[in-house]
């Protein structure tokens, strides 16, 4: 079944954008789901820099069109929660894999891959203040995080070119070398803060939704590592279908392979019950247990200054940040709270 995903996905790409939106709108078993409604294909060479969060361009989205974008995982069981709900309603997202993440769970993401998924790139080991590292260190965590997705899922044609800067901490020099890799760098249009501490599913969805209507379109960024983000997908994919939105998936030009071969997942892989809080387990093995450490570290304090860049890149356009004018005081209570305790 998943196999029939990936080839579909890559005809799709194929055909170009009219006819794979008809292909990608079916869901076999499914009639009354979102679906995917059309899949648009960009090449590095059209677009270096998207997301207008921080950049002039963005995808050439319609009305009430929206990419769906998941970061920082795969992780276990959150990543193939996530996976579940968006194979239900035969939806199509972007992730953007940390390159460690990849190698600890290569099985999750090979089954991301086969499901038909876009699969980018988000760095090795999504360190703290991006912008701040040494231009050799950045070269070291990009070409790093490429080559362990690459590994992870065996072949180097399933990886796009398309990275996200973690915690969008760009700079020149940045973008720079990643365009001279042919690398799309991605940013967003809409930031659901699914990483706030104490985020609930139905906030999480309200806000979400809330900030989509106000651009009428875009690119939704998210993390599929967090309880809060898998517990509320299901809600917000039924709200953007009652509230008339259409999911779009983009991928890159040339070929990519059909299939992968699947890998054996390892227990603490398995899709059963998962708690609200992720928790190392006694069980965890001694590589897994810094590991989700690191990278909880990184989010504490990558997201803490992720908000305070993301109103700065905003004041250059507005007189008032568009994300902060639009925060009612619950939010902005619940952004202080979250820079001060992340996970």
């Amino acid at each position: 079944m998943r196999l029939v995903a990936g080839g579909c996905f890559l005809l799709a790409a194929a055909l170009g954008p009219a006819m794979a939106g008809e292909l990608a709108a079916e869901c076999p078993g499914h009639p009354e789901a979102l679906g995917t409604s059309r899949v648009l294909t960009i090449s590095p060479d059209d677009f270096k820099l998207i997301g207008s969060i921080q950049y002039k361009q963005t995808l050439p989205l319609a009305d009430h069109e929206v990419v769906l974008t998941f970061d920082d995982g795969p992780i276990p069981p959150y990543s193939n929660s996530i996976l579940d709900t968006l194979d239900s309603q035969c939806v199509k997202a972007t992730y953007f894999m940390v390159g460690e993440m990849a190698h600890a769970y290569p099985a999750i993401a090979r089954r991301i891959y086969n499901a038909g998924h876009t699969i980018g790139t988000h760095s090795q080991h999504h360190p703290y203040a991006f912008q701040n590292l040494s231009m050799q260190r950045v070269e070291s965590e990009v070409d790093g995080g490429i080559a362990s997705i690459d590994a992870a899922l065996g072949d180097p044609k399933a990886v796009a070119p398309f990275f996200r800067i973690p915690g969008l901490g760009r700079t020149n020099a940045i973008e720079h070398y990643l365009e001279g890799k042919a690398l799309v760098t991605w940013s967003a249009d809409i930031d659901t803060n699914d990483w706030w501490r104490g985020t609930s599913a139905s906030h999480l969805v309200k806000r979400a939704m809330r900030r989509l209507n106000e651009k009428g379109r875009g690119i939704l960024l998210m993390h599929d590592i967090h309880p809060a983000t898998a517990m509320a997908l299901p809600a917000l994919l039924k709200e953007l279908k009652s509230q008339g939105y259409h999911v779009v998936q983009v991928v890159p030009t040339g070929e990519r392979p059909a299939a992968l071969p699947e890998l054996v997942a390892s227990p603490a892989e398995d899709k059963g019950n998962w708690p609200r809080v992720l928790k190392t387990s006694a069980s965890t093995t001694s590589d897994e247990t810094p590991l989700r450490h690191r990278i909880k570290r990184a989010r504490a304090s990558a997201h803490a200054a992720l908000r305070h860049r993301i109103k700065k890149a905003h004041a250059g356009k507005r007189h008032r940040p568009a994300a902060v004018a639009s925060m009612p005081a619950s939010d902005h209570a619940a952004s202080r709270a979250s820079q001060q305790s992340q996970f």
